[in-house]
């Protein structure tokens, strides 16, 4: 059996994504390990749910860093120590500097709680709902270091329903990126989708579906 790809998730906050590559990865066959959760809050809720799965955490407060590039730094000496191959953004608030980036370029994903390149940055749900779109969802892709513009992975629809306001959508489109996000950490750690340039280029067609729809209704 080829060996696990060894994983590291890093968060901010409650992790329930981090809980379904948690659940994905328990089973023996998913071909990549959580072997370490990193976070830049103390208390951020996730960790606790990596020490009850049995995971190394580690906290890196970014204020006790002058800059960017020292935060990152302490970040990847760790990344280095446990031997991480991917890493997984799951609610990572944080911009990670390019330098860091672009070490780890190809390596490096995020889920996004919009189909890509529509509705970048914060407040996404509310860009949607301003905007009168009737169809969102949500997009793993890789990070480059324009924010939020690295080649699409994966991507989930999910509907804009009559009545939504921020925390309806919101709550309907993470039920998605739970869904979701496993399965794209599952097409990068079998190698069947890599970074090429500005491309995300597939080993197979079947692994090149461009949008999963999964509307959750």
């Amino acid at each position: 059996m080829t060996a696990r790809k060894r994983t590291a998730v890093l968060i901010s906050g409650r992790g329930t994504n981090l809980q379904a590559l948690i659940d994905a990865a328990a089973d023996p066959a998913y071909p990549a390990e959580i072997a370490l959760v990193l976070s830049n809050v103390a208390d951020a809720p996730g960790l606790d749910r990596a020490a009850r799965a049995g995971i190394a955490t580690k906290t890196i407060s970014h204020r006790e860093h002058p800059t960017r590039e020292s935060f990152d730094g302490a970040v990847e000496a760790d990344l280095f120590a446990e031997r991480i191959e991917i890493v997984c953004l799951a609610g990572f608030m944080r911009i990670l500097s390019d330098g860091f980036v672009r070490h780890r370029q190809g390596c490096i994903i995020n889920i996004h709680p919009s189909l890509l390149p529509a509705f970048k940055g914060l407040h996404v749900h509310r860009q949607v709902l301003e905007s009168g779109v009737r169809i969102s969802g949500c997009t793993v892709h890789f990070v480059v270091p324009e924010l939020d513009s690295g080649p699409v992975i994966a991507q989930a629809a999910v509907p804009v329903l009559d009545g939504d306001d921020e925390d309806s959508l919101a709550a309907r489109t993470l039920e998605a990126e739970h869904r979701l996000y496993p399965i794209a950490l599952r097409l990068l750690a079998e190698g069947r989708v890599k970074l090429e340039g500005s491309h995300a280029r597939f080993a197979d067609m079947k692994a090149n579906t461009g949008i999963l729809l999964n509307p959750i209704i």
